[in-house]
């Protein structure tokens, strides 16, 4: 099947490959589609957030080996940017209101990379938990309806329902 020029190709080739499909018009001007991430790039991002965990945890449990533990943080951020893009990563990371976490956890990345790791990740840890702050409601509430453990459920859901907002 051939192409008349400037047609583009429809079906799910062409949204297997991010877009949308093809443009659309607005009145008399073209408005192109938004790239979306597929789901292999998606899988990519969770496995390399896995990964950035994994090496993370395994850099502490080393006694905070510089190497593994920055191997870890360029894993989890990269993972970060193929999970929710690179547009959505730098404009969570750079609101106004979040510039002190922000600084705080990617200074911290920046001292693991120059080999201070105790302080690094004092640094990150601090700066993730204000990034952050804002989700564990909501991870706590999911946790606790997870789990069947009555005394452990209940104080999950107490957590989760604290939606103080600061």
């Amino acid at each position: 099947m051939a192409l008349a020029r400037g047609e583009k190709p429809q079906g799910h080739l062409w949204e297997g490959m991010g877009w949308g499909g093809p443009e659309k018009s607005e009145g008399s001007r073209a408005v192109s589609p938004k790239p979306r991430l597929s789901p292999s790039s998606t899988g990519i991002g969770v496995g390399l957030v896995g990964f950035g965990i994994f090496f993370i945890l395994f850099g502490m449990l080393l006694y905070f080996d510089s190497v593994l533990l920055a191997f870890g943080n360029i894993l989890f951020l990269s993972g970060l940017v193929f999970i929710i893009g690179f547009r959505r990563t730098f404009t969570f990371f750079f609101q106004r209101q979040k510039m002190k976490g922000t600084s705080f956890f990617l200074g911290g990345v920046l001292i693991v990379l120059m080999r201070w790791p105790l302080l690094g990740m004092l640094l990150e840890a601090y700066g993730f938990i204000t990034l952050f702050r804002s989700f564990f409601p909501v991870a706590f509430g999911f946790l606790g309806s997870l789990v069947n453990i009555p005394f452990l459920s209940k104080l999950l859901e107490k957590l989760g329902d604290s939606s103080s907002i600061v």
